[in-house]
């Protein structure tokens, strides 16, 4: 069975972010292959030029919020399941670094680690909550979080953001193991150095052209939920990407 045989028409997945960069470029994947989308964003209008293009293939459902609300994460949720009926994928790729340029610990203020929590680590957990109840009568589905290497190396003034995705891979560790014979499953992703504006707010001198097209590294994503694994697995998406 090949990746587009794996995504049925028909199904549905969640995707946060996605306005641009990798979020933007996996649902467009998502969307060729026939699922409908719910997706969200901060900016209203970038995200309105998304689900303009998105439309062409697949109904979408765009909605404008922070992840931090626990309101919007609501309406996503809702959305999905008055609109479509169902929900098999969730994929919690918002993020935020917090500060630009990256503090150290010692500069690091409560408020900015706070946010940068509340968006790496409550909201994703915050949707999942409020999306299993309809994944599991769904029949099952697949939770995506995406990571970061700063959860598993040591990069000065990455504490914050790193701390956070630390955080959210041992969650979807501890998570798998409690959704073991559901029929949901957890992936945790990380999609290596890509050129988006988050990376470039977090290393403002990095040479784009020794970044990854995060156009390159989304059909990866799709392959790895397409790929058979027990409930849990951790997939470093450029080693599988196909090469630029």
């Amino acid at each position: 069975m090949n990746d587009r045989e794996w995504f049925e028409r028909g199904h549905v997945a969640i995707v946060t972010g996605a306005s641009k960069g990798l979020g933007l470029a996996v649902a467009r994947e998502l969307a060729q292959r026939g699922i409908a989308l719910v997706i969200d964003a901060r900016g209203a209008d970038a995200l309105a030029s998304a689900e303009a293009e998105l439309r062409a293939y697949t109904p979408v459902a765009a909605i404008a919020g922070d992840v931090a609300d626990g309101a919007h994460v609501h309406r996503l949720v809702e959305a999905a399941e008055q609109r479509f009926g169902r929900i098999d994928l969730v994929i919690n790729n918002a993020s935020t670094i917090g500060r630009s340029p990256l503090p150290e610990l010692a500069q690091l203020s409560p408020s900015t680690l706070e946010r940068v929590f509340a968006t790496n680590l409550f909201a994703p957990l915050h949707l999942i909550q409020h999306a299993l109840p309809v994944m599991q009568r769904s029949g099952g589905g697949t939770i995506v979080n995406i990571t970061s290497d700063a959860a598993v190396e040591a990069y000065a003034g990455w504490g914050g953001y790193g701390s956070a995705k630390a955080a959210l891979e041992h969650l979807s560790r501890i998570l798998a193991v409690e959704l073991e014979g559901s029929g949901v499953s957890v992936l945790v992703a990380d999609p290596g150095d890509m050129d988006t504006e988050l990376h470039r707010l977090a290393v403002p001198d990095a040479v784009a052209a020794d970044l990854a097209d995060p156009a390159r590294v989304a059909p990866a994503l799709l392959h790895a939920i397409a790929s058979p694994r027990p409930s849990y697995a951790r997939v470093a998406l450029q080693a599988i990407a196909t090469p630029a």
